[in-house]
């Protein structure tokens, strides 16, 4: 006999949303989403176990089911973050008007998935490159790039599957917040394999920064060349940004203050810090320099972030070398609901 359909989630008027899970054997579930205490899940006589959270802000949440111990994917969701170390699944509690992350009837660009042997790491990877709405291959038009990294454990399709990068741009550019640009979305990893289980020590210094050194080689070497030749992009330093979250906002930092001569615009989102302290990273680091190329060194963390201090230290050391830079504090923690925020605050900074 075939079971009935499970509906999960199930997203309510009121913003509450109820979990639903068929597992006749289990002994305990509980229930975890994002931002709220996990919960524990109740079960009927036919096996499904259910939570209902209470009211959720307008956001995109994660949550995973504990079954007996067990961390497990809802089977009824199709949308799950792709991590290639942490899976979860996603739940969109909609807003009104719907926030920046969420589909709206605007003109869309494109997503296009590239990819290529890298010489200078040594693997097969692949980059996403997002064309703005009008975006036309044999224009005149040349276009401004953010180049947007990802975090740890995450791949090149991060800020597009989860943190809805090419969407957040369609709605800014159709409201005239945002320019116009190309935003290239990379794997940031230097070392094959750097996030894996069987992986490398990501805690040993050395490796972390064999693991930048050679990330900064590809994109340098590498992906900016392609999308020069391959798209209609400004080749220009003043049109050309460097921005991520975690990982990739310590890269951000690494790679956009080594070569003020390629990147105008730093945008630095909960960073973790950079291998083997900044006076070491960054050796005869030239504030005036930096100060003259760059026109935005932008550097964000949610104060319930376990980097805050990091980032703290990170924003009193460039002062104490006199480098010019916005720090922004908000409410948050290591998280995507901080990540989707900074970009949506960042972007329309850009290329002004």
């Amino acid at each position: 006999m075939a079971c009935a359909p499970i509906v999960s989630p199930e997203i309510h008027p009121d913003h509450t949303v109820t979990l639903r899970f068929r597992a006749p054997d289990a002994k305990e579930i509980w229930c975890g989403v994002e931002g709220i205490k996990s919960g524990k899940m109740t079960k009927d006589s036919a096996g499904i176990w259910t939570y209902t959270t209470p009211p959720l802000e307008p956001d995109i949440y994660d949550y995973t089911f504990d079954v007996d111990g067990a961390s497990v994917l809802d089977p009824n969701n199709p949308l799950a973050r792709p991590s290639l170390l942490w899976r979860s699944n996603l739940l969109i509690v909609p807003g009104s008007p719907p926030r920046e992350w969420e589909v709206q009837d605007v003109p869309h660009g494109a997503l296009h998935h590239h990819f290529y042997k890298s010489a200078a790491i040594g693997d097969q990877r692949d980059y996403f490159v997002y064309t703005p709405p009008g975006y036309r291959p044999n224009s005149r038009t040349k276009y401004p790039v953010l180049y947007l990294l990802h975090g740890y454990g995450d791949g090149a399709q991060q800020w597009s599957a989860t943190e809805m990068a090419n969407v957040i741009m369609d709605n800014m550019i159709a409201k005239g917040k945002v320019k116009p640009m190309l935003v290239v979305m990379t794997l940031g990893y230097g070392i094959p394999n750097f996030a894996s289980t069987n992986g490398p020590d990501i805690y040993n210094q050395d490796i972390v920064q064999q693991n930048y050194d050679n990330y900064m080689k590809a994109l340098l070497t590498e992906v900016i060349p392609a999308v020069q030749s391959d798209y209609q992009a400004s080749g220009h330093p003043a049109d050309r940004a460097i921005a991520g979250l975690s990982m990739g906002g310590s890269e951000s930092l690494y790679v956009g203050l080594k070569n003020p001569d390629t990147f105008s615009y730093i945008g630095a989102f909960s960073a973790g810090g950079v291998p083997h302290g900044y006076d070491r990273s960054f050796p005869g680091l030239d504030a005036e320099t930096v100060n003259r190329r760059l026109k935005q060194l932008w550097i964000a963390c949610g104060t319930e972030d376990g980097f805050i201090n990091v980032n703290r230290e990170t924003v009193q050391w460039l002062k104490e070398k006199k480098v010019k830079l916005t720090q922004i504090e908000t409410p948050g923690r290591h998280s995507s609901m901080v990540w989707r925020r900074n970009l949506i605050s960042f972007a329309p900074l850009l290329f002004r």
